[in-house]
């Protein structure tokens, strides 16, 4: 009996046939055999629709939402996250180096031009980094000088005098899948948002915005209410692969299940979505030690600081008992 996916997505296959063709095909049948059985089951789950699909796996997301082919998709999801109209002039290479070196724990990162020449970094974390807000002010600043030098460049081309009036904003936007302990405090809220103020009320532009989106604080604050607006429409198709939701999400925004048909016709392609879940199982793994790392780390400097202070308290005491040996001395 189809289950509710496939009652609403005729190319869904079953179980059985899923099963078959890998069991026909040599390279497939080695893959399949190769995860352990957790594995299999989540792979054969979200492509014959007994679970949704994750739409944060890389090749998902990309086959959705990538601003080079569709960029109305992202243009209305950073307006609803910025509260403006948004739009994108084009898609930039990514020069920032914290990719390369943090991009176990990144599951998407892409930075956008928009139609006023402001630049806007998404990023997608599948663990949320330790320091948070230290990284985001990293990554904002390195957009920020980013833009600075291409300016800079483009007027001395052009024979023109450089002005920091030409210099726009820069927004950096992160989706965190599993969000930092510092957004747990903050239960009932999906999104924050940030930007440089003064404590005086002065309006001076300093440039850099944030968006930080906790997405499995959104699943929990969704779950128990219905979808009342765009913007909960997008945070339940980013964090959500229960079947019950999803029905609900296109039924109230059809647009949604214009997405959805991409992604299970991509599930028809059994050699390309294996190759990418095998990808996406060992970034789990990488994402898993790194995080295992970061928190080992940060165990350990916050006991070398308890040693420190420790030592140095020893280290005072014995000072104060010498001095007071040598007044006892001198008393005698």
């Amino acid at each position: 009996m189809p289950n509710m996916l496939q009652k609403n997505f005729s190319m869904i296959r079953t179980r059985e046939e899923l099963l078959n063709e890998i069991s026909r095909n040599d390279p497939l049948r080695n893959i399949y055999h190769g995860w352990n059985e957790d594995q299999q089951n989540e792979f054969l789950d979200f492509c014959t629709g007994v679970k949704g699909v994750k739409i944060l796996y890389d090749a998902f997301f990309k086959e959705v939402m990538d601003p080079a082919a569709v960029p109305e998709r992202l243009n209305e999801l950073l307006s609803l996250i910025l509260n403006q109209k948004i739009r994108i002039l084009n898609v930039l290479p990514n020069e920032s180096p914290h990719i390369a070196e943090e991009t176990s724990l990144v599951i998407m990162d892409i930075v956008v031009e928009l139609e006023n020449r402001s630049l806007a970094n998404i990023e997608i974390q599948r663990q949320g980094y330790m320091f948070p807000g230290q990284r985001a002010a990293c990554y904002s600043a390195d957009l920020l000088l980013r833009q600075y030098k291409r300016i800079r460049s483009e007027r001395n081309k052009a024979g023109k005098k450089f002005s920091y009036r030409d210099i726009k904003k820069v927004y950096t936007i992160i989706f965190y899948d599993k969000s930092p302990m510092e957004f747990h405090q903050f239960p009932n809220d999906c999104i924050h948002r940030a930007r440089p103020k003064t404590d005086t009320g002065l309006e001076i532009n300093l440039l850099q915005e944030y968006a930080f989106i906790p997405l499995d604080i959104c699943r929990k604050i969704l779950h128990n209410k219905d979808i009342n607006s765009k913007l909960e429409a997008w945070l339940v198709f980013l964090s959500s692969d229960d079947p019950e939701w999803i029905i609900r999400l296109i039924e109230k925004y059809p647009q949604f299940r214009t997405y959805y048909e991409e992604i299970y016709t991509l599930c028809l392609n059994t050699e390309k979505v294996m190759s990418m879940f095998s990808k996406e199982l060992q970034e789990l793994d990488r994402n898993t030690v790194q995080y295992m790392i970061d928190t080992m780390q940060e165990e350990i400097d916050k006991q070398r600081q308890i040693i420190g202070e420790r030592d140095a308290a020893l280290s005072e005491k014995d000072r104060e008992i010498e001095e007071l040996k040598a007044k006892l001395a001198q008393l005698q």
